[in-house]
């Protein structure tokens, strides 16, 4: 198969969605991979470096979806692409649907067939292509968290660990799952005092065992969160439903219970954000105030430390692209449960539920085109 490795043009992002490593080991099952030029260069990956891996370099995005019978990115491709790709072409990538109609739509004119990184979903539940780019977003939610508590910044002022003598900053993580489990081990290393909520019972006696002493878990639920409020420094929304929009724990009317300076860093942005007053910003403008809280909710956070990030999910993303490669979209869905659930838009219709509940559009059921 021919595959296309197209550069990200979002702004600021800079991750490639595979490694010089990644091409020597789909050219080794006998595919041809076409890179589009510089596309590695913000990861720390010359063009050379491809070239020698057995790829060929391509000067422009239209030149490689005009050629490739599967086409790869990282981030949501954006309005300047929808018309470059077509019937009978795979993308495989992150697309966030359910927060984006444009987008949603725009595939569909396409006719493409456009398979999820973030749905693809194991029996376990586990979601194997978000998890290694969740866990950078955890951890980096603090650091970005952190930033914006500086006063320079519009933040209280406040240290995450304190120092002897003055006590710690208080940190709410909503949400025990990879990101929140992420963000929570890392604001207890920095010893700020951590409260993590979940609405899983299960979850919270597992993670009440493994986290640090400085961490408290909570069974998560709008009157404790709102009680909560008016003393924590700092909080991460860290809510998923996969491939649906997130669900809103946190209103405008709440803010005013926030501390003036107080952050909120919103992990959830990508699927519509889990704050009532998070919108999309990008790393050239990533914070902006409302009722005095600082608001951090930029849209592709890992996109900051693209040389680990892309290392990381070319490790995911790898064996299910050669899978698709080696047997086409039809076939590795047919074999592969996970891979199935990954496919949100086959030639016009919608086959992710949560997407079509999204928009109102109507829903095709995957077995239908499989």
């Amino acid at each position: 198969m021919i595959v296309g490795v197209l550069k990200e043009i979002k702004v600021k992002e800079n991750r490639v969605c595979m490694t010089p490593a990644g091409v020597t080991t789909m050219v080794a099952h006998g595919h041809e991979i076409l890179v589009e030029k510089s596309a590695g260069v913000g990861s720390g990956f010359s063009d050379e470096e491809y070239v020698a891996a057995g790829a060929t370099i391509i000067d422009t995005p239209q030149e490689i979806c005009d050629k490739a019978e599967m086409v790869m990115h990282v981030k949501e491709p954006q309005p300047s692409e929808y018309g470059m790709l077509r019937k009978g072409q795979i993308l495989f990538t992150y697309l966030h649907l359910a927060a984006d109609e444009p987008q949603t739509k725009g595939l569909m004119e396409s006719g493409a067939t456009c398979i999820a990184y973030e749905t693809v979903q194991k029996a376990d539940r586990s979601l194997p292509l978000l998890t290694p780019m969740s866990e950078v977003a955890g951890r980096m939610a603090i650091q970005q968290g952190a930033k914006a508590l500086e006063s320079t910044n519009g933040g209280l002022g406040k240290l995450l660990g304190g120092v002897p003598g003055v006590e710690p900053a208080k940190v709410m993580v909503i949400g025990g799952g990879v990101v929140g489990v992420q963000a929570a081990k890392m604001a207890c290393g920095l010893g700020a005092q951590v409260y993590l909520m979940d609405i899983n019972l299960d979850r919270l006696r597992y993670l009440d065992d493994v986290m640090p002493a400085n961490c408290t878990t909570l069974m998560s639920s709008k009157g404790t969160i709102q009680s909560m409020l008016p003393e924590m420094d700092l909080v991460v929304g860290a809510v998923l439903i996969p491939g649906a929009k997130a669900p809103s724990v946190i209103t405008r009317e709440d803010l005013k219970l926030m501390k003036k300076g107080a952050a909120l860093v919103d992990v959830a942005i990508d699927q519509g954000g889990c704050f009532e007053t998070s919108k999309a910003t990008t790393h050239e403008n990533p914070t902006y105030e409302v009722e005095g809280v600082v608001h951090y909710c930029v849209a592709n956070i890992p996109g900051a430390v693209p040389a680990t990030s892309t290392m990381a999910l070319t490790n995911a993303t790898l064996p299910y692209a050669l899978e698709l490669a080696n047997k086409g979209w039809k076939k590795a869905c047919q074999e592969n449960e996970a891979l199935k659930l990954g496919l949100n838009v086959h030639e016009g219709k919608l086959t992710f539920k949560a997407v079509c509940d999204a928009f109102g559009l109507e829903y095709t059921p995957v077995e239908d085109v499989l």
